[in-house]
């Protein structure tokens, strides 16, 4: 049976103590408006209540508890530590023009084995619950930080956890989070059951698929996931979901010196994206710079900048949508593929 959200379990406590339903209004107002962040302090409930819920949660309304914060120019990474005596990190991006934007965790480590991850060499020790992946950008919250954008870019496989669809429920209640379906951004490797079932529930979400090697026998051997779904069948499963919602997917493509940043490559993303139909042009490439790790193989470096100039101006050629992805937080792990949950 899967675990009750935090919201759950207050509406099933204030139902058996027969409390009217405005004491729920009143704790997420609590919650979301006043920012209080432990039920002691909800003074507009009676004594009762707030024994019972600091009963059934402690005091202290986060199940994720922050042990660590490392800062950079536009970055901070929070450590976590959660149930079990693991760790999970997520990152608050502050971009110059006011807006902040969160890569969140999804999973604690991941089990898909990517090889230019750090994320992967960990291995999957658990999903996360509703609770603990929204509780990371309650964090924030409660320090004050607006909530403008989210995306499941950290630590794990988001799709492969069964809670993600219950905390996209929450995410976007306008009762709790109240997040727009447009702000909110899944990244996938390419689980295809995970893609439909965005596509069915969540259409307006934003969808990125980790594409890394336009080739099939190159992305098996860097992304072991290839061999359970295919390039093909991962291609006609985004095909689907652009022709019913009309929304743009984003293609992540991580650049490997030497591995998979040729013009050669680049052409065959190109021919991958071509020729798809009507809705080809609402596929985007977005080239992310690599970032070593000390967990991850010293054989991946970073394109050189004229690789990925090259990279970028054939597809351009081509009539491919392209962004050069801005690098951010690599100094202190927190960039693309660096979540490892150390301290």
């Amino acid at each position: 049976m899967k675990p009750q959200s935090k919201y759950e379990k207050i509406k099933r406590i204030i139902s058996s103590l027969k409390q009217p339903h405005y004491r729920y209004l009143q704790i997420i107002d609590s919650i979301f408006k006043q920012k209080i962040s432990s039920f002691e302090e909800m003074t507009i409930l009676p004594k009762f209540l707030r024994n019972e819920l600091i009963k059934e949660f402690d005091n202290n309304l986060l199940s994720v508890i922050p042990i660590l914060e490392r800062k950079s120019d536009q970055v901070s990474k929070i450590l976590f530590a959660i149930a079990g005596g693991e760790r999970v990190e997520a990152v608050r991006l502050s971009y110059k023009r006011g807006w902040e934007s969160y890569c969140i965790s999804s999973q604690c480590g991941c089990g898909f084995g990517c090889r230019f991850c750090a994320t992967g060499t960990i291995g999957l020790k658990r999903n996360l619950t509703t609770d603990e992946i929204t509780d990371q950008l309650l964090h924030f919250y409660f320090n004050n930080h607006p909530l403008d954008s989210v995306s499941f870019m950290g630590m794990g496989e988001a799709l492969a956890n069964p809670f993600l669809f219950d905390t996209l429920k929450i995410l976007t209640d306008p009762e709790l989070f109240g997040l727009g379906h447009r702000r909110i951004t899944v990244s996938t490797i390419g689980i295809l059951p995970g893609i439909y079932k965005l596509m069915k529930d969540f259409p307006q979400v934003n969808l990125t698929f980790s594409l890394h090697s336009p080739y099939d026998e190159q992305r098996s051997e860097l992304m072991p996931i290839n061999d359970r779904f295919p390039l093909d069948e991962v291609m006609k499963a985004l095909d689907s979901h652009i022709q019913q919602t009309g929304r743009k997917v984003y293609i992540a493509y991580i650049l490997l010196r030497g591995i998979n940043d040729s013009i050669k490559h680049a052409e065959a993303v190109a021919n991958l994206l071509q020729g798809r139909g009507l809705w080809e042009h609402l596929y985007h490439v977005n080239l992310i710079p690599y970032n070593s790790t000390d967990a991850t193989p010293q054989s991946f470096k970073e394109s050189d900048l004229i690789s990925v100039k090259m990279f970028v101006q054939t597809l351009k050629s081509r009539r491919i949508h392209v962004t050069v992805r801005t690098q951010f937080g690599s100094d202190i792990n927190a960039a693309c593929g660096q979540l490892y949950g150390s301290d």
